[in-house]
């Protein structure tokens, strides 16, 4: 899993990586969203969701405390990063940006 997690945030693309846990229920809100992002901007980003309980060494890698947590990526390098639900178009103004 770390090799891998590290390729993909390795990416020129921006990498929205969307921290969850199934229990929470902002991060039920939070889904339809960055779905709706992706497809927005289309090859322009990607995202990934992590949950937190079947991925805890790298939940403690980036110090997630709270879900939703996301992290804006890009060359492997954090360029953003914000707990709880933002709206589609705060999220899309936020990854055009850092692009």
């Amino acid at each position: 899993m770390k090799n891998s997690f590290s390729n993909i945030i390795d990416s020129e693309t921006p990498v929205l990586v969307d921290f969850f846990a199934e229990w929470c229920g902002p991060c039920k809100m939070l889904a339809p969203i960055l779905k709706q992002v992706k497809e927005e901007l289309g090859d322009r980003v990607k995202v990934i969701k992590i949950d937190v309980d079947k991925n805890q060494p790298l939940a403690a890698k980036y110090q997630v405390r709270g879900v939703p947590t996301m992290i804006l990526f890009k060359e492997g390098k954090q360029l953003w990063r914000q707990s709880g639900v933002l709206q589609k178009n705060d999220l899309i103004s936020i990854i055009n940006s850092n692009r």
